[in-house]
Parts: structure tokens; sequence; C-alpha cells
């Protein structure tokens, strides 16, 4: 087991170094896109403020409240960014065209390989406004920093990054059976900019479906008002059950996510050419 490990970490360190080399022969497209996602993250805080000139509260919640739910939300979404981006392509093209073919064909897991294959550098515009949100919340007192709190929010970073990519993975998965599956996926993937905001807000139908159908609450509003201290459906103000759901939903998703992949990866047949 350990030696497999290490033969993969290995494997992983060269092609994301390929990888590197690529993206440097074009620093400008590199840089612009980079730049781009600093502005979508900015825009989307400037929005708050707005919303918040007009309106002294939002169903109770602070304006400080809601931005640190917005920058926790992007610091799982930038994880799953940053490193498992190229599942996009199974779902639009490889697929389709026939180039999933050179992953049937090395004597390496298929999962593997396509998640190594890129890292997507415009998620550190996700991850450093997110960080910086979050920082900033904890400087002004508004979230819950003993330790226990410190180790949860770390815990429920990491399964926040696995929901996101087991429903990437799960629909990416149905271009098995589909061709493509890019617009299906690019529904349910917008859907998290619903967990930014409290669920209170919405119909009983969409905070049905943002919590149990596609949880993208457990990767944001919900452990979000855990650390802020802050009461919510699960009692999540008092103890650390929501991040323990979290989890289990994680772990959940992701076997069937994963089963699905495989099942898809062992039906594929070649497009051809």
């Amino acid at each position: 087991m350990i030696h497999t490990v290490k033969r993969y970490w290995r494997l992983y360190k060269v092609l994301i170094a390929q990888f590197f080399k690529v993206v440097l022969q074009s620093k400008v497209d590199f840089l612009m896109g980079l730049f781009g996602f600093f502005l979508s993250q900015f825009m989307g805080i400037a929005f708050l403020y707005l919303v918040f000139e007009q309106i002294p509260s939002l169903q109770g919640w602070t304006l400080d409240q809601l931005i640190f739910i917005y920058g926790f939300a992007q610091i799982p979404r930038g994880i799953d960014h940053l490193f498992t981006d190229n599942i996009w392509l199974v779902a639009w093209r490889l697929v389709l065209n026939g180039n999933f073919d050179r992953y049937m064909l090395r004597p390496m897991n298929i999962f593997f390989q396509v998640i190594s294959e890129k890292l997507q550098p415009d998620a550190l515009g996700e991850l450093l406004v997110g960080s910086i949100l979050v920082i900033r919340c904890m400087m002004k007192g508004i979230v819950v920093a003993d330790g226990v709190h410190i180790a949860l929010f770390f815990v429920s970073i990491f399964a926040g990054a696995v929901i996101y990519t087991a429903i990437k993975l799960f629909f990416a998965s149905l271009a098995f059976w589909l061709k493509t599956s890019g617009p299906f996926l690019q529904v349910a993937y917008e859907m998290a900019n619903f967990a930014k905001y409290p669920t209170e807000i919405y119909a009983k139908g969409i905070r049905f479906i943002i919590t149990w159908i596609i949880p993208f609450a457990f990767v944001a509003y919900l452990p979000a008002s855990y650390f802020l201290g802050v009461d919510g459906p699960f009692g999540t103000g008092g103890s650390g059950g929501v991040v323990a759901i979290e989890c289990i939903i994680a772990a959940v998703f992701w076997f069937v996510a994963y089963a699905l992949f495989q099942k898809g990866t062992s039906i594929y047949e070649s497009a051809g050419n």
C-alpha cells in the first residue's frame, strides 16, 4: 500500500511538472485568467455590500456573517477547482471524441490519470479571497475560534471539497452513457452559488434540493453557521454535529460517484475516428 502511494505521488509530480511547462509557455493567458477570477470574487463581495446598503440585515444575518459564509464557501470550492478541474473535460468532450482512450491504455488508476493531467491555477483566486475573508472575520471576533472549532474547520473544508468533487464526478460520469453530460454538470455545479447565502431565504423546494439532493448547503452555509455560533437546522450553534453529517454525506456521495465512474469506464467504447 505504502509503495503504491509513493509510486503515484512520484507520477503525480512528474505529470504536474509537465503541465506547468505548458502553462509557462503562455504566461499572459495564465495571468489574465488569474486576474479574471480575482475580479469575479471581489464582484461577489461588492454585491453583498450593495445589498446591505439598502437593508440592515437579511433574515437576521449581518453583513459580517454573510461575508464569512461567502469566504468559507470559496475555500472547499477552490480546493476542488485547483486539483480536479480536468473532470469537466470528461463531461464535455473526452468521451465524445474518443480521447478518453489514452486513460484506458495506461497501467494506472483512471481517475488518478484524469485529475493529474493539470492543476487549475485560476483557483488560487478563490482560495486567497476565501482565506482573507475568513481571517478578517476571525480578527473581528464573529467566529468561534477555540481548539475544537479550528480542528473541525479543517475537517469541514476537506469534506466540503470531497462533496464538490463527488458531485462533479457523478454528473461527468453520465457522459459514458450520454456521450456528453456537460450541460447537466454545469446546471448542478452552478447551484453551489445558492449555498453562499443562508438557505432560509429560499423557497422550501430549493432548500431541499441544495441540502439533500445536490448538498451544497453542507459545504458552506450549514457548517459556517456552526463556526459562527448561530443555531441552524441541526442546532449548529451548539455542537459540531453538522460537521459529522457533512463528513457522512461526503463519504456517501463519493462512494456513489466513484462507483458510477468505474461502471462507466467498464462499458466505455471508443468513439473511433
